[in-house]
């Protein structure tokens, strides 16, 4: 098999965006994709320039794999394909793990494993010693980088394990480094972790780490935006999240807000910051092909973000629109609304 490599970039002020809409986000209630729904929806990510698209769980089911089939004959024009996954199962090799082996052969761009980082986890969930756990990172991160391929470390649970075992986290974080790991992912994934935490941690870790870190930040306390930001302030390089925040239980954290507010707000450069004008047209996009309602009341990219109601309002805004809009809405690629009682009219 050829070497992949794929460049990380490092340089001050540039980020990447890592989107999980096909994998984490066709996980929330209600959503089913087809495989021809995930085409469509990474051909819309592609055209929004997101670095990366990872398209779902090989050897899981026979729509993830069919999806990695077909993708390979299709060529993007900006973004990698990702294969998502575990390290390898207890009492078990890397040659011998099937799904080990279908992540190797959906043939993706690069690939993403996710690693226990709460003992807590690696003794209850998996009934192994934190040791052992160790060793399961060890290996499979050294086996699927043998094989040629870029790869990305998921550190479920990390916040909650470093709030509970520092060192453990820490020491996860480590072997995946020094196994050969690309990247390393501090991931929120009960999503109870506040932004004074986020910054403490996010900062902490940056002292240890050997590598370049991302975050995936679940919304089960209002608050993965937020921590998003904070953790790219702290040093992080990338974000992981979905369009329009879906995804299990309360859903990720929302690339459609993260993505103008980094651009936008921050000055961050990196290439979805260049397409920004698209990002009205591929949220409702995502939210028609989810067959779910799009909220009215989204930031940046909702039916009622530039909204306006109050007559005091529409009177300032006639002087100046900036009076009660934080952007221009043409920016995002939506447009602002005057409500009257009985009927809408475009403010010019």
């Amino acid at each position: 098999m050829p070497t992949i490599t794929i460049e990380v970039d490092m340089t001050e002020n540039k980020i990447t965006i890592y989107d999980t809409t096909l994998r984490d986000g066709s996980q929330g209630p209600g959503i089913s994709f087809s495989v021809d729904d995930k085409l469509r929806i990474a051909y819309a990510l592609d055209s929004l320039k997101i670095d990366y698209i990872e398209g779902g769980w090989p050897g899981s089911n026979p729509k993830d794999d069919l999806f990695f089939e077909k993708i390979r004959e299709k060529k993007l024009s900006h973004a990698k394909i990702v294969a998502f996954g575990s390290t390898r199962r207890k009492n078990t090799t890397c040659d011998d793990d099937s799904l080990i082996q279908s992540l190797i052969n959906s043939k993706p761009d690069l690939i993403t494993i996710f690693a226990k980082t709460w003992d807590f986890h690696a003794t209850t969930a998996l009934g192994i010693s934190p040791e052992e756990n160790l060793a399961l990172i060890r290996d499979t991160v050294s086996y699927i980088k043998k094989k040629g391929f870029t790869l990305f470390v998921d550190g479920e649970h990390y916040f909650d394990g470093f709030k509970s075992n520092k060192e453990y986290a820490l020491s996860a974080l480590e072997a995946a480094f020094e196994s050969g790991a690309d990247m390393f992912v501090l991931c929120d994934t009960n999503g109870g972790t506040l932004p004074h935490e986020t910054t403490a941690i996010v900062e902490e870790t940056m002292k240890r780490a050997k590598g370049p870190i991302g975050v995936h930040f679940h919304n089960d306390t209002g608050v993965a935006v937020a921590n998003s930001i904070l953790s790219v302030l702290g040093g992080a390089v990338s974000v992981q999240g979905t369009i329009n925040g879906y995804g299990e239980r309360c859903g990720n954290c929302d690339l459609i807000s993260v993505i103008p507010n980094l651009a936008l707000k921050m000055g961050y450069k990196f290439p979805a910051a260049e397409t920004l004008v698209r990002l009205t047209e591929v949220s409702r996009f995502v939210s028609e092909t989810a067959n779910l309602a799009h909220p009215t009341n989204m930031p940046f990219v909702g039916s009622g973000a530039f909204a306006h109601k109050g007559g005091i309002h529409v009177s300032a805004l006639q002087r100046d629109t900036k009076t009660y809009e934080h952007i221009d809405p043409a920016l995002v690629g939506n447009s602002r609304d005057v409500i009257y009682p009985n009927f809408r009219a475009e403010v010019i």
